[in-house]
């Protein structure tokens, strides 16, 4: 059975698509998105799952990050699960949910849930938490006050919490992605339907050759290798330094990706694969409450 380090605490986002995707193994819960890294390069677990994109509010920029300057791990699996949010309060508590002092979530969720929160609670204080079920878990706590959580059905199961108003997330079309990460390549297949070839890269420019872009995206163009996205963070080595995250919509090959890549570094790039593996879709996400 193998451990799987996941953004916790219990009843995250995270943890209900690492339900679906790992039922039979061990789950641990981790407090941050580092400490859930940090787990798999000390051995303490054998994979981490951890947010890398939500559909609203984008790149998850510490996971990027710290995968980039920190952890030396590979991504070896994709699950992208739909979210939905829904505003819970104590038992308590249920009939006065309208007069809640004060509205507690990751800021995330708060963002999400924008239009439903200005049109009932439009003078109530926001609280931001390190995650939904951290909200949840704190209202379970604090019977007494009149607080509201925004999270998901799992955290109703989980702190025995009440539904004031269900699906209060402005877009039904929100989607989070998650990544599995390993110390070292392999292949993963997950109980989930219609996975799709995936290959991750970064790539850094050399600081003195113009239109350096434009020919990394050209070795691409060229050999017909599509791309499902490129997004840019800093390097941290000074302003204008940046390093480039591409997705390639296809599994690492042995002559287009190797060529491309080759054709890269010969104009003085520096290519690091992150990982090639399959990305599943989660279709339904909700636990139903009992």
């Amino acid at each position: 059975m193998r451990k799987i380090a996941f953004l916790g605490p219990a009843a995250t986002f995270t943890d209900l698509a690492v339900r679906r995707g790992f039922p039979e193994d061990e789950k641990v819960p981790y407090l941050t998105i580092p400490a859930c890294m940090d787990a798999v390069v000390k051995g303490e677990a054998d994979l981490a799952v951890v947010p890398l994109e939500n559909a609203l509010e984008g790149t998850v920029n510490l996971t990027i990050d710290y995968l980039f300057h920190e952890a030396e791990l590979k991504i070896i699996g994709e699950m992208t699960a739909p979210i939905q949010q829904h505003l819970l309060v104590h038992k308590d508590q249920l009939a006065n949910w309208k007069q809640a002092e004060k509205i507690m979530s990751h800021p995330h969720a708060i963002a999400q849930c924008h239009k439903f929160l200005h049109n009932h609670f439009p003078c109530t204080p926001y609280e931001q938490m390190t995650s939904t079920a951290a909200a949840a878990q704190y209202i379970s706590e604090h019977p007494e006050r009149c607080y509201a959580a925004i999270a998901n059905s799992l955290s109703v199961k989980q702190y025995d919490l009440a539904v004031a108003r269900e699906n209060i997330h402005d877009y039904s079309f929100n989607h989070t992605r998650f990544i599995v990460l390993a110390k070292q390549e392999q292949d993963l297949a997950l109980p989930l339907d219609h996975p799709q070839d995936k290959t991750t890269v970064v790539v850094t420019l050399p600081s003195d050759r113009a239109g350096a872009l434009h020919q990394v995206l050209s070795a691409f163009s060229w050999r017909n290798i599509s791309l499902s996205k490129i997004e840019s963070r800093p390097l941290k080595t000074g302003l204008g330094n940046y390093f480039f995250i591409i997705d390639i919509a296809q599994q690492m090959d042995e002559v287009l990706l190797p060529g491309a890549f080759a054709e890269m570094e010969a104009l003085g790039c520096s290519v690091q694969i992150l990982g090639s593996y399959r990305a599943y879709l989660i279709e339904h996400c909700e636990l139903k409450r009992s």
